[in-house]
């Protein structure tokens, strides 16, 4: 069996990378790059896996990775039904400022756009405020070459400098330069191996036989690389869906809901639920069914 990188090179051609991702779905697997990364999602849904935190994105929306960052942007499950007609669409854009830019980023003016990316070196969501200004500044950025796409870029930058919001980090623990190679590939197939059986009823010993450790050396390794317990990830792994599905209009009833992403009994997954997210599953339910309308 091939052994995936943790690490992912990306091409050194140019000083700012443009790519432009039209595919069946995301790549599917936690990774890192020594590139800092904005993306603009432009079709598609699904989890964003930043560190120890995960999120729910959807079209439109725009988020920032700090250089080193573990990532996956998981797409939901019906993206892998084969038929099912789906794809994903995003821009993306890669930069190393310690790389080519890093005598540009060391010069006096520059010094406040790279206190702006050391600061946000654990990433953040773009405020929906500015999805238009950024999505059109990184569209502008694709369509121009040579000096005037290095100008466009910092353009780019100054406007997110500007931004003048508090903007929360995407993840809370530790730092990504501790993960030796070895250890992302490690908590790479831990994830995926979770992300795939939420809905099922797994167990600690499972997810441990799967990483070939002990339950017990399991637990420790977890909790000091992820700052989770697997029972709090896989928790949040389920919640996360949970809440998809409870706005996705696909579900007759709330217990429908919890017994699809993994609970067995409604009133565990009623007080998960609230633990999580801050409100009870009909409350969450009705504020979000209050802002559509």
């Amino acid at each position: 069996m091939k052994v995936l990188q943790f690490t992912i090179p990306v091409a050194h051609d140019k000083s700012v990378i443009v790519q432009q991702d039209h595919l069946p779905y995301f790549y599917p697997y936690l990774h890192r790059h020594t590139e800092a990364q904005i993306a603009w999602i432009q079709e598609g849904e699904g989890t964003l896996v930043v560190g120890n935190n995960m999120h729910s994105f959807k079209s439109g929306e725009v988020y920032f990775l700090g250089p080193n960052q573990p990532h996956l942007f998981k797409s939901n499950p019906e993206y892998f039904t084969e038929g099912n007609g789906k794809t994903i669409k995003a821009l993306m854009l890669f930069f190393n400022p310690m790389g080519p830019l890093a005598s540009l980023f060391g010069l006096p003016e520059m010094k406040s756009l790279k206190f702006f990316i050391d600061q946000h070196a654990q990433g953040f969501k773009l405020p929906s405020m500015y999805y238009d200004d950024v999505s059109q500044l990184m569209l502008e950025i694709k369509e121009s070459s040579g000096p005037d796409q290095l100008m466009q870029f910092f353009l780019l930058l100054k406007f997110m400098n500007k931004m003048r919001i508090k903007l929360n980090p995407l993840s809370s623990f530790g730092h990504a330069t501790t993960f030796s190679e070895n250890e992302g590939i490690r908590i790479s197939n831990i994830y995926n191996y979770i992300l795939q059986r939420y809905h099922e009823d797994i167990t600690l010993e499972d997810v441990a036989n799967a990483a070939h450790m002990t339950p017990q050396a399991f637990c420790r390794y977890f909790k000091k690389h992820t700052g989770h317990t697997f029972i709090s990830f896989l928790n949040e792994t389920r919640i996360n869906e949970a809440c998809k599905k409870l706005t996705g209009g696909r579900f007759d009833s709330i217990s429908a809901v919890a017994y699809t992403c993994g609970f067995n009994s409604i009133t565990n997954f009623n007080r998960v639920f609230k633990s999580i997210i801050g409100n009870s599953p009909r409350e969450y339910l009705d504020n979000y069914l209050k802002n559509v309308g």
